[in-house]
């Protein structure tokens, strides 16, 4: 379980994506969240998770979204 932006108990559910045709590989996401996100032989970000992400893990992940400069990062929680 974790809390959403609003202090209310989530469902504790959280994917990630990141969009292929946005990114240009700074590598900002594998910096904020080494364990979800590395890079492809262009440098372009990878997901190294599949699936629902662990809570924990969500921090790096928020913080990976918002230090994106192309924008190409999405949450679904």
């Amino acid at each position: 379980r974790r809390l959403t932006p609003s202090g209310a108990v989530g469902s504790g559910v959280m994917r990630v994506r990141v969009d292929q045709s946005l990114c240009t590989g700074h590598q900002m996401c594998a910096i904020a969240a080494p364990a979800v996100f590395g890079a492809d032989d262009f440098g372009n970000a990878t997901l190294l998770i599949d699936g629902d992400l662990p809570a924990e893990l969500e921090p790096g992940v928020r913080r990976a979204q918002g230090n994106c400069p192309e924008q190409a990062i999405s949450i679904d929680a």
